[in-house]
C-alpha cells in the first residue's frame, strides 16, 4: 500500500509548467526590444503591430497544429518538440538581419508558445489530484508571470549593451529553452492519456504514486469507465448541441481573458509610460513593477483558487480591472500624468489580472471539457484566445498614437463590465471535482 508523493508531484509539474515560463518570456520580450527594432527596420505603427504580433499568429497555429500530435505521440513528447522551437526561435530571431527572417523566427516561437499554452495546463491537469488541480495549473500562470519578469528585467539589463542590446534581449532566451527540454527528459506521461492507450499499469503506476494506492484505484476505474464512454471524436462532435454550451463558455471566458486589454499593457508598457514623459530606461524600469506585482498577485490565486473557488476570483478581477482601466481613461483624456498616477492604475490593473483571469482562465478551461474531447475543445478555446491576443496586439500601437490612450482604455474597461455580466449569469463553479465529476455535472446541466 503505497502513499501519495507530494515531493514528485511537486516535481512533475513545476517541470511541466517551465513551459509557461518561456511561454511568459517569449510573448513579454518583445516590450524591450520594440524601441530599437522600430528605429533598426525603420516601421511605421502598422509594421510595428505585425512584428510584435507575428509570434501571436504563430501561436495560432501551435493551438491549432497540437492537439492531434498531442494525442498521437502524448503530451510529453509534443512538448519537447515546442522546447526545440523556442530554442531556435531565440537563435534565430536575435540574429536576424532582415524583417522578414525576424517575423519567420517569431512566427517558428508563437508555434512554441501555442503548443506549451495548451499542453503545460492539460497536461498538469490531467496528472493532479482533484483537490489541487487549481494550485497546481496556476502553476503554469505562476511560470508565465515569472517568465515575464524575468524578460522585463533582462531588458531593462540589457539596454545599455549598445548598438545589439535588442539581439542579446531575444537570445538569452535560449538558455531556458534547453533546461525545459532536459526536464522534459524525466518526466512521465499523462496518466490519463496512457489509460486512453491502453497502457493501464502504466497509468496506474502514476496515480498511485501521486495519490496513494486507494485513491488511485478509485482514479483508475473513473478514467476507464470515462474512456469506456468514448467514441471517436470529431470536431463536428465538439460543436454538437450537447457540447455547445460548454464550446461557448469556454470561448467566451478564453477571449474575454484577452480583449480587458492584458497583452496591451505586457507587450507595450514601456510605449505607454513614454507616452507620460518618461524616458526608455526609466520607462523599463516601471515595466518591471508590472512584473512584479503581477508575481506578487499571482501567489494570491494560487493561494485561494481552491479555497474560495473560480468564478468568485474571476469577478472580484473583472471589477478590479474595470475601475482601474476606466481611471487610466480619464487620466489619459484629462492628461493628468503628473507623479506616479499612470503607474499606480496600471499596477491595479495588473494586480486584478493576475490574482484572477491570468490564471483561473488557464485551469478554468483545462477542466470544464470531458476527456474525450479535451484537445480538440480545448484548441478552440485556446485558438480564438491567441486570436484575440493578435487582434489586441495588432491594433493597439495604432490606438495608442492616433486614437490615444483614453478611447483605448475606454474600450478595455467597456471589456471587463461586459465579461463582469457574463461571470455572473453563465459561468458554473467548478473547484474541488475531478475531471469525470465535472463530466457529469456539466453535461447534465
Amino acid at each position: 500500500m503505497k502513499q501519495k508523493d507530494n515531493a514528485f508531484l511537486l516535481l512533475v509539474t513545476t517541470a511541466a509548467a517551465l513551459g509557461g515560463l518561456l511561454f511568459g518570456f517569449d510573448t513579454a520580450v518583445i516590450s524591450g526590444v520594440v524601441p530599437f527594432i522600430r528605429n533598426y527596420f525603420a516601421l511605421d505603427d502598422i509594421a510595428l503591430g505585425w512584428a510584435v504580433s507575428s509570434l501571436l499568429v504563430g501561436c495560432v497555429v501551435g493551438v491549432a497544429v497540437s492537439g492531434k500530435p498531442a494525442d498521437i505521440l502524448g503530451r510529453r513528447k509534443t512538448l519537447l518538440i515546442a522546447s526545440l522551437l523556442f530554442f531556435v526561435s531565440a537563435v534565430g530571431s536575435a540574429l536576424a538581419g532582415q524583417l522578414n527572417i525576424f517575423i519567420t523566427f517569431r512566427f517558428l516561437g508563437g508555434i512554441g508558445v501555442g503548443t506549451a499554452s495548451i499542453l503545460s495546463p492539460m497536461y498538469i491537469s490531467e496528472i493532479s489530484p482533484a483537490e489541487k488541480r487549481g494550485s497546481l495549473v496556476s502553476l503554469n500562470q505562476l511560470a508565465i508571470v515569472i517568465g515575464i519578469l524575468v524578460a522585463f528585467f533582462s531588458n531593462y539589463l540589457l539596454s545599455t549593451t549598445g548598438d545589439n542590446n535588442w539581439r542579446w534581449m531575444l537570445g538569452v532566451m535560449g538558455a531556458p529553452a534547453l533546461l525545459f527540454f532536459t526536464t522534459l527528459l524525466f518526466i512521465p506521461e499523462s496518466p490519463r492519456w496512457l489509460a486512453q492507450k491502453q497502457k493501464k499499469e502504466e497509468a496506474f503506476r502514476i496515480l498511485e504514486r501521486i495519490n496513494g494506492t486507494e485513491t488511485a484505484k478509485a482514479e483508475m476505474l473513473s478514467v476507464e469507465e470515462s474512456i469506456q464512454n468514448q467514441v471517436k471524436v470529431s470536431y463536428k462532435e465538439v460543436f454538437s448541441a450537447r457540447m455547445s454550451p460548454l464550446i461557448w463558455m469556454g470561448i467566451v471566458v478564453a477571449v474575454f481573458s484577452q480583449v480587458t486589454g492584458i497583452n496591451s499593457i505586457m507587450y507595450y508598457a514601456p510605449m505607454i509610460f513614454a507616452k507620460t514623459g518618461l524616458g526608455v530606461n526609466s520607462a523599463l524600469m516601471q515595466t518591471i513593477a508590472v512584473g512584479g506585482v503581477n508575481l506578487i498577485f499571482t501567489f494570491v490565486a494560487i493561494k485561494y483558487i481552491d479555497k474560495f473557488g473560480r468564478k468568485p476570483l474571476l469577478v472580484a478581477g473583472s471589477i478590479g480591472m474595470a475601475v482601474s482601466l476606466l481611471a487610466l481613461a480619464v487620466a489619459f483624456y484629462l492628461h493628468e500624468f503628473g507623479g506616479l498616477l499612470i503607474l499606480a492604475f496600471v499596477l491595479i490593473y495588473i494586480a486584478s489580472f493576475a490574482a484572477s483571469l491570468g490564471p483561473v482562465t488557464w485551469v478554468f478551461i483545462a477542466e470544464i471539457y470531458p476527456n474525450r474531447v479535451r484537445s480538440e475543445a480545448m484548441s478552440v478555446a485556446v485558438v480564438l484566445l491567441w486570436l484575440a491576443v493578435f487582434v489586441v496586439s495588432f491594433t493597439f500601437p495604432y490606438m495608442l498614437n492616433v486614437l490615444g490612450g483614453g478611447a483605448a482604455f475606454l474600450v478595455f474597461g467597456c471589456m471587463c463590465l461586459i465579461y463582469l455580466v457574463f461571470l455572473l449569469v453563465k459561468v458554473p463553479e467548478t473547484k474541488g471535482k475531478s475531471l469525470e465529476e465535472l463530466e457529469r455535472m456539466l453535461l447534465k446541466n
